[in-house]
């Protein structure tokens, strides 16, 4: 891909292939955790809600440090860091040191996401940026795709812990092609205030009247696509599919689809603008999640591949959206992200109980209602005045 060929590009790509690949590499590994240490599918699926929650709790505190100290440190220690802690727990003797590793691995990885959306905000030019938020969210797409591809094949033949250390492994050498990779900031200007400066930015951001529908919106998005593959993987393994973990892990292949349509979208909302798109990309989403309940196995595949399509191309949309409407602001880029993966644990936890009262049909009748208000969200945001372009503001600051 030519655009790899730009270094902030190429670095922002295994920087989001790292970040998730890290995060997500325990998904397909829950039912082998379920039976290794006797816990339900909800107890299990805390070994990533519980990263989650921590990584959403420490966006906000790395957004506030690297808006005073700088982007790229932050975010290099943050991948290597979780690299680490993704490597100790393939050395974990009970469940509640796999957490304990877990909660830590979230909050190094809360320096990352935010960090990211605030750095190309400052350092990309506004007709570029939906092509490299859609080339940071590919990346992200394609390690949370070899993240669950690796750790699910290699379980099957060899571990679960041979898993979690070859993708501990990976994540050393991304963090050093990061460091490499990234250049210097160049329109980072310290930001005074500190922890004082929060509520004041926090109340700012709350009383636009885009943001807080994104911030809503990201809540949905991430708490339906966590869901639906937290769940598939115990579908997919009990009858009438019964199918081996290696086949299952390979469900994560849909990633690839991902590393397009988050490209694609972010192209397509700079030609012709979010507002009119957004929804209809979300009733793909909805309709996909509703093609899973099928007995049939093509269909179900089939739809969690236009459920995955247009998770990303949505994710892409609303996250360039927030960099543009707050002009970069890290603060309002830890928001997003926080409500984004705090709703992967709070409707990821929801899904368990579902799942454990009603099966699939419970799952889906969750994410389905959940995404009717993401439609309904994006309707409201059709009629969003829009803020005043920005470039010429940013040239003057570089001069």
């Amino acid at each position: 891909m030519k655009a790899l060929s730009h270094p902030t590009n190429r670095a922002m790509f295994f920087g989001g292939f790292s970040c998730f690949g890290l995060l997500y590499s325990v998904q397909p590994l829950m039912p082998l955790l379920s039976q290794e240490f006797a816990l339900t599918p909800a107890q299990s699926s805390l070994s990533l809600s519980i990263s989650t929650a921590a990584l959403a709790v420490s966006l906000v505190a790395s957004s506030a440090i690297s808006d005073r100290f700088g982007r790229k440190p932050l975010m290099v220690g943050a991948l290597a860091i979780a690299a680490i802690m993704t490597l100790l727990c393939a050395l974990a003797d009970s469940f509640g040191q796999l957490l304990a590793a877990r909660t830590l691995l979230g909050v190094a990885l809360g320096g990352m996401p935010a960090v990211a959306m605030a750095y190309l905000g400052e350092e990309i030019e506004p007709g570029e940026l939906g092509l490299s938020i859609g080339l940071y969210i590919s990346g992200s797409a394609f390690g949370g795709m070899v993240g669950r591809m690796a750790s699910s094949v290699l379980s099957d033949f060899f571990s679960w812990r041979v898993a979690m250390a070859v993708m501990g492994v990976a994540g050393v050498l991304a963090a050093i092609e990061f460091w490499r990779s990234l250049p210097e900031s160049r329109r980072f200007r310290a930001a005074g205030g500190g922890w004082r400066a929060l509520p004041e930015g926090m109340r700012r951001h709350f009383a636009d009247d885009g943001l807080p529908w994104l911030f809503a919106l990201a809540f949905i998005l991430m708490g339906c696509m966590v869901s639906a593959y937290n769940y598939i993987g115990y579908r997919l393994l009990a009858a009438p599919f019964e199918l081996r973990q290696s086949f299952v892990g390979g469900i994560s292949l849909l990633y690839l689809l991902g590393i397009f349509s988050s490209v694609w979208a972010g192209k397509l909302a700079d030609r012709y603008g979010r507002k009119g798109v957004l929804y209809l990309v979300l009733s793909l989403k909805l309709a996909g999640i509703l093609l899973t309940l099928s007995a049939w196995l093509p269909l179900v595949i089939a739809g969690l591949a236009l459920f995955t399509f247009a998770f990303f191309a949505a994710h892409s949309m609303t996250s360039s959206w927030v960099g543009r409407r707050a002009r970069g602001a890290a603060l309002a880029s830890a928001l997003y992200l926080f409500f984004y993966y705090l709703g992967s644990s709070v409707i990821g936890w929801a899904a368990g109980v579902l799942w454990a009262r009603a099966g699939w049909a419970g799952v889906v009748t969750l994410l389905a209602a959940s995404l009717l208000g993401a439609v309904a969200i994006a309707m409201h945001l059709r009629r969003l005045t829009p803020i005043a372009p920005m470039l010429s503001q940013i040239k003057a600051e570089a001069s």
